[in-house]
């Protein structure tokens, strides 16, 4: 029987980042043809409310930065520069629970063994 070859975690890594870089395009797109006043009636619709369960979330200061929490689903969501806060705190060397979350959205380094 003829072995199946399974892509490599470099090549998933690939697609993956090409696969996003192509939704990101597409949302560049929309937004671009989108007028300005249903951009505004999708912001109104949809400001402040959780991507998972759709209730209104709360902003709720952690370490001194605010970030969205749904009360509902317990979902809590980071906008860029929020997380980009959370990472200048690690860099300064604040760290804690918050340092171990982010350790999620690092690419892993090259020739890393498996966690």
């Amino acid at each position: 029987m003829s072995e199946i070859n399974k892509p490599s975690h470099g090549e998933d890594e690939y697609f993956a980042r090409e696969e996003a870089e192509r939704k990101r395009r597409l949302a560049l797109q929309v937004k671009r043809e989108t007028s300005e006043a249903e951009a505004k009636r999708l912001k109104e619709l949809h400001s402040m409310h959780c991507p998972s369960c759709g209730q209104l979330m709360h902003e709720v200061p952690l370490r001194g930065v605010p970030v969205d929490v749904c009360f509902a689903c317990q979902g809590v969501f980071l906008s860029h520069g929020e997380l980009k806060q959370f990472q200048d705190q690690i860099a300064a060397g604040k760290r804690g629970v918050v340092a171990s979350i982010l350790n999620w959205f690092r690419p892993e380094v090259e020739g890393a063994k498996g966690r």
